[in-house]
C-alpha cells in the first residue's frame, strides 16, 4: 500500500460567496470542489495553495491561515491528506477555469449546498463555520 498523497486546497471567500471549481477529471470527477491538488515535490505549502488556485481558476491570492484538514480513503483513488487554507484574493474578479477544472464559479454561501459537491466537502465547511447548512 502506497503512503498517503499531500494535497492543499484553497478556501477562498469573497463577499459572501465562496468560489468553486467543478472536477473536469481525476477523483470525484463531475462535483464541485475548492480548488486544489497535490503538493509538489520542494514545494512549501503556501505555494501549492496559491499555484492551485491560479491553474484552476487564474485568480491570484495570498495563503492565510490552515482551516482544517480532510482525510480521502475512498475506491475513487489514493489515500490522500488535504490540508485547506484561507485565501485572500489579490483582486476579486470572475474565474476562468483551468487545469483540470471543468468549470469555476463564485457561488453564495446560502447555496453551497445546492451543488453536487465533493465527497466529504459540505461536512467539512459546514465544520468549519463556513457554511451555516449541510442540507
Amino acid at each position: 500500500m502506497a503512503a498517503p498523497e499531500l494535497c492543499v486546497s484553497a478556501v477562498v471567500i469573497d463577499d459572501e460567496r465562496l468560489l468553486l471549481v467543478r472536477r473536469g477529471r481525476g477523483r470525484a470527477q463531475g462535483t464541485w470542489a475548492v480548488p486544489g491538488g497535490r503538493v509538489e515535490p520542494g514545494e512549501l505549502l503556501a505555494e501549492a495553495v496559491v499555484r492551485e488556485l491560479r491553474q484552476e481558476t487564474g485568480l491570484e491570492g495570498v495563503c492565510g491561515e490552515l482551516l482544517g484538514v480532510l482525510e480521502l480513503v475512498d475506491d475513487e483513488g489514493p489515500h490522500q491528506v488535504v490540508l485547506s487554507h484561507v485565501v485572500t484574493l489579490m483582486e476579486a474578479i470572475e474565474p476562468a477555469p483551468g487545469d483540470d477544472a471543468a468549470e469555476a464559479r463564485w457561488v453564495p454561501l446560502a447555496d453551497v449546498c445546492d451543488y453536487r459537491l465533493a465527497p466529504g466537502l459540505a461536512e467539512f465547511l459546514h465544520d468549519h463555520q463556513v457554511i451555516a447548512t449541510i442540507t
